[in-house]
């Protein structure tokens, strides 16, 4: 019995220490960015906000959000319409913000942006900086690519990350 627990308890210990190292992760990544994928005039809104009139794609992509210090990085290259006279282009879309949503399934989501960064013509968004306000409790979180100019489309979302992985 003695060597049964010398030998269970220290394997009890790892487990322990996994759950917590996992419990206090703070770093999100996100291995890919897609389109949204609508229909024209079809809405499917993310935490109450609303698609981008039609559909999007991305060639490549990825997010990171620091989940403590709000330290931000995305990057998306080949984001651009899939239907319509400006498939394959952003259309009017000349500038992006990255979104943190935390706590997506509440009723009360929090959605903290960063600055807006300019699309090229090609599709590419790149930024690096900080999101403030990121609260203690993110569960769930998700990273939308929204619209920032021009004005009238302001806050809709074309593109959201996938292949999440929280690390410490």
């Amino acid at each position: 019995m003695k060597r049964a627990l010398a030998v269970l308890l220290p394997l009890a210990f790892c487990a322990t220490s996994a759950f917590a190292w996992a419990e206090t992760s703070t770093v999100v990544r996100w291995a890919s960015i897609v389109g949204v994928i609508t229909a024209p005039a079809v809405d499917n809104p993310v935490a109450g906000i609303h698609a981008g009139a039609g559909p999007w794609s991305v060639h490549n992509g990825h997010a990171r959000v620091n989940l403590s210090n709000g330290n931000t990085t995305f990057d998306v290259d080949g984001l651009v319409l899939n239907g319509g006279n400006s498939t394959g282009t952003p259309g009017p879309v000349t500038a992006v913000t990255g979104t943190l949503v935390c706590n997506a399934a509440t009723t009360t989501p929090t959605i903290l942006d960063t600055r807006s960064v300019s699309l090229s013509t090609q599709g590419d968004a790149h930024f690096s900086g900080q999101i403030s306000g990121v609260p203690s409790t993110c569960d769930g979180p998700l990273f939308l690519i929204r619209i920032a100019a021009p004005a009238g489309a302001a806050g809709r979302w074309i593109a959201t990350a996938g292949e999440r992985n929280i690390e410490d």
